[in-house]
């Protein structure tokens, strides 16, 4: 995990079993306890994150593909390529790729140093 841009590692979160996850920036925040995390997310198609949540906000661009984003006591919205997406600290949330395509999900996180970026709820 690294505060240089040009350096990305795979991230090693309640998601990375499921999920490809490449950390692409991680830097301390303006914000008193908080940092930034910049993460590309890979959904290969069929598949679902889980039920999750984050100790902060999630600042989100789908990339590529088309994701179902669940958010809990929400209708489900249904992403394309091109579409934003922000999701407020700790709501528990589940993305699923429906296809054809790997989806591709560029998220910036603004979260509680020290914690995990995610954690599985359900």
């Amino acid at each position: 995990m690294s505060s240089d841009p040009m350096t990305s590692t795979q991230s090693t979160d309640a998601l990375s079993g499921k999920l490809k996850r490449t950390e692409l920036q991680h830097s301390a925040s303006s914000i008193p306890g908080r940092e930034i995390v910049q993460v590309l997310t890979e959904i290969p198609a069929g598949v679902e994150s889980g039920w999750h949540i984050h100790p902060g906000e999630e600042v989100g661009y789908v990339a590529a593909g088309t994701v179902q984003m669940m958010v809990e006591g929400q209708p489900t919205l249904t992403l394309h390529a091109g579409d934003p997406f922000l999701m407020p600290p700790r709501t528990p949330h589940n993305a699923r790729d429906v296809g054809p395509e790997t989806g591709r999900m560029l998220s910036t996180y603004i979260v509680e140093v020290g914690q995990p970026l995610a954690t599985l709820t359900h």
